[in-house]
């Protein structure tokens, strides 16, 4: 039997009781007007907030119950990230990054001794960890990172720059990334990952970003110059890089987490307001418009639904992730899309109200425009979605779209539906705008699989076949931006033929 991490302290809780406690310490503070306030405008948590945040101990939800959590179960862990983006996204983005970013990788692959001195810190002092990929002239460009690191005696010499990372300067704990320095000076292809204890050297600010959105998490560059233990490597059975793929797609697997209850919110308030406001003499409900981009945001509801169901039964800490590209992929980038059409929707119904600082449509286009940024520029997941499927093609010799749905158990449920659009040869040399576009495609079916199996299973019929309608719809404009004669090429200068104020007609 396994034992517990000597020390803990805390007793141990059911999910049900803690999710309710959560959520009630959420609701209280952040509707609290002052804090509203605070946290709309000013950069950071109030002290007395983050205080009573953390006191729940939400990231036990990440941890094993051998090392005094609640198990680590993927749709509690979701669940967890819900209850926190209902009431404020930037919180649940902070828990993400815990979970998702430390405390899963350092869970799989870190030494048994440190994992449960670390993961013991979680439960009893409520520390924080966050990762360390992103450089300055390397964001999407990873794999070339210019941190490195050499080994001298029972250490690890690390140093480099790193920015963008999410929780700089309050992190207790982050996850280094970085390669090999050579004898002759060049950095080894494969990526390693180092555990540094901030109460250590190494990890310097160097500035402070004013991000645009966000404002409860802080962002800025970073110095490092750390020494780290041996035994604080990250130690994987194959490459680092498969490692970080691990890593990574089992992050984009759990965005829905963080969606789901930012669309919950969305869709709420965006019922409240519209059944409740008069304009023109009826109930803006009444008008067909606005019933359009209500339907749409429920549609994003239901797909992050079903998206969550998915993620909730394929991706457990003991899986081997690395794999799986195709649905993490098109599950961050299609959710996240999401996100950002409701946020626009609703700021569109709500009107001129919206748009202050600290109304929740106004500061949901800006905090969830990032999402569709980092862990993976949306553009270039879709293509990697489309460059993988077309491989898969190819290897199975076949040329119809329909044909390689069908058989796809990603999109079998779907494919009956978009037979009469997919039925043709797609082209294995398609330019990269018009892989964005199969990209897209492929990753709305995917989505809509999901939405099928969902309903399948009793989820409310409505909803459902709306859903289905709606995706159905935008399945079909990228359709249309794939097989369409779109060849343009941008400008590189303007001249004065250019000019509008030269060709006005006396």
């Amino acid at each position: 039997m396994e034992t517990l991490t000597p020390g803990l302290t805390r007793p141990r809780q059911a999910y049900s009781d803690f999710i309710s406690n959560y959520r009630d310490v959420l609701q209280r503070h952040f509707r609290d007007p002052q804090n509203q306030k605070m946290v709309s405008v000013q950069r950071g948590i109030p002290p007395m907030l983050i205080r009573d945040v953390l006191k729940c101990n939400p990231l036990q939800v990440f941890i094993k119950e051998q090392h005094g959590g609640l198990g680590a179960n993927v749709n509690e862990c979701l669940g967890m990230l819900e209850a926190s983006s209902y009431e404020a996204l930037p919180l649940s983005l902070m828990m993400g990054i815990n979970g998702a970013l430390f405390i899963q990788p350092v869970t799989r692959y870190a030494e048994e001794e440190v994992k449960k001195q670390i993961l013991g810190r979680f439960v009893n002092e409520q520390t924080m960890g966050g990762l360390m990929i992103t450089e300055p002239d390397y964001g999407s460009d990873a794999l070339h990172m210019q941190t490195g690191y050499v080994k001298e005696e029972r250490e690890y010499l690390v140093k480099g720059t790193k920015h963008w990372a999410g929780l700089t300067g309050w992190a207790d704990y982050w996850l280094l990334t970085a390669r090999e320095k050579k004898a002759d000076g060049t950095l080894a292809r494969d990526i390693d990952f180092f555990i540094h204890d901030s109460r250590n050297p190494g990890v310097t600010v160097e500035e402070y970003f004013d991000n645009l959105g966000l404002y409860m998490l802080p962002y800025g560059r970073n110095k490092i110059d750390a020494n780290v233990p041996e035994e604080h490597r990250l130690v994987s059975s194959s490459t680092g890089i498969k490692l970080m793929l691990d890593m990574l797609h089992r992050s984009r697997l759990q965005f829905p987490g963080m969606a789901m209850g930012f669309l919950r919110r969305i869709l709420d308030d965006t019922l409240e307001h519209v059944t409740t406001r008069n304009v023109g003499g009826r109930c803006l409900f009444q008008y067909d418009q606005v019933k359009e981009r209500v339907s749409r945001i429920q549609a994003w509801f239901t797909s992050c639904s079903a998206m969550c169901a998915y993620t909730s039964e394929h991706a457990p800490i003991s899986k081997d992730l690395s794999g799986e590209d195709i649905p993490a992929n098109s599950i961050k980038s299609v959710v996240t899309d999401m996100m950002q059409d409701a946020s626009q929707s609703f700021l569109q119904l709500v009107g001129a109200k919206g748009y202050r600082l600290n109304h929740l449509a106004g500061r949901g286009i800006i905090d969830s425009r990032p999402f569709q940024i980092f862990e993976g520029s949306n553009d270039i997941l879709y293509q990697q979605i489309a460059e993988s499927v077309l491989k898969k093609m190819k290897k199975a010799r076949v040329s119809s779209l329909y044909d390689y749905l069908k058989e796809y158990e990603l999109t079998d449920r779907a494919s009956e539906y978009l037979k009469s659009y997919t039925d043709f040869s797609i082209n294995p040399s398609l330019i990269q705008r018009k892989q964005v576009a199969l990209g897209k495609m492929l990753g709305y079916t995917v989505s809509l699989n999901m939405v099928i199996q969902l309903g399948e299973r009793g989820f409310n019929s409505e909803l459902i076949q709306n859903t289905i309608a709606i995706l159905i719809t935008d399945i079909r404009k990228f359709l249309m931006a794939i097989n369409e004669n779109d060849s343009t090429i941008p400008v590189e200068q303007l001249d004065e033929a250019s000019n509008w104020f030269g060709f006005v007609y006396p």
